[in-house]
């Protein structure tokens, strides 16, 4: 590993930004037998103000979302036709995965790789992804023609679908970048040539979180099975693709955790570990509030039926 990579600045903006590792015939086989350099790198990063807005945007978004769960604590014995208008209200209009801000995360997303001063994308890039899942899964929506909910709902796929790749453009050439720089010893040839023992891969082999993963096709499955509990008129049918919606949506719910949790301990060192903590501190906060809610309305509908019977 590399012991001189963190006292040069310069040199890990180079590998951090590069797009393109071009591999070169190398004359030391035995010590170096796999010898790359940076063949291009991104643009210039836009003005810092540019990451004061962003950072802004992403704090409303995570704020609405926490108001949403918490008032659905605090009205939990109200019957849930009577919260569903407000809360398909907001999630139209501030929620993560809502039709006015996710296409706004999604150019944010596209343009990651030149947001990178004071909130880089590639490092809370992926916190931003993991919250729009959550708003998937922990808001329904509630829209009563049919045509309407399926447009809304495919559009929330496809949202979902460019929002993963674009992140996947943003932060598999950070990971690579920073798997070259640390796993590998400088040849001195160039400012970023290097003497590897094994292939340089996309991605890197230090952080496997990508955004195009498993957990993205899970919330696309959930969103699929909500269309066809939507459109299946069956009663018998329906209820089984509704069990099979709850427990999609329970495993989906494990796996943020997971990839959370990992993302705070696996992330690249050089970030900034106690902001790092903190954000997926506060997504795995947000997925606490959402299972003590379920708890709480579980409760309070036994006590309800209690009563109704006696």
């Amino acid at each position: 590993m590399n012991s001189e990579w963190e006292m040069d600045s310069d040199r890990k903006k180079t590998f951090f930004k590069c797009t393109k590792w071009q591999f070169e015939d190398t004359l030391d086989p035995i010590n170096c037998p796999f010898h790359y350099f940076c063949d291009s790198i991104y643009a210039g990063d836009y003005p810092q103000i540019t990451d004061v807005l962003v950072f802004f945007f992403v704090t409303v978004t995570y704020l609405t979302t926490l108001i949403v769960v918490v008032r659905k604590v605090i009205s939990r014995r109200r019957r849930e036709n009577d919260d569903d208008g407000d809360d398909d209200k907001a999630r139209r209009y501030l929620l993560p995965s809502g039709p006015i801000s996710l296409p706004l995360i999604i150019l944010i997303l596209a343009k990651g790789q030149r947001i990178n001063t004071l909130f880089p994308i590639s490092i809370f890039g992926p916190a931003i992804l993991q919250l729009v899942q959550l708003s998937v899964l922990l808001f329904e929506n509630n829209i009563e023609k049919e045509a309407s909910f399926v447009f809304f709902e495919a559009s929330t796929i496809s949202g979902i679908l460019h929002a993963s790749i674009y992140l996947d453009a943003v932060i598999l050439p950070y990971y690579t970048g920073f798997d070259a720089l640390v796993t590998s010893t400088f040849s001195g040839v160039c400012k970023s040539c290097i003497c590897r023992k094994e292939p340089l891969i996309v991605g890197g082999k230090i952080v496997s979180y990508r955004g195009w993963s498993s957990t993205t096709f899970l919330v696309v499955g959930v969103l699929f099975l909500r269309i066809i509990c939507k459109l299946c008129k069956e009663e018998g049918i329906n209820k089984r693709v509704l069990v099979v919606k709850n427990v999609v949506q329970g495993l989906t719910l494990l796996v943020l955790i997971r990839d959370c949790v990992y993302l705070a301990v696996m992330s690249p060192v050089e970030e900034p570990i106690l902001f790092r903590v903190f954000v997926f501190g506060f997504l795995l906060l947000l997925i606490c509030v959402y299972v003590i809610t379920k708890v709480c309305c579980l409760v309070s509908r036994r006590q309800s039926k209690k009563t109704s019977d006696t």
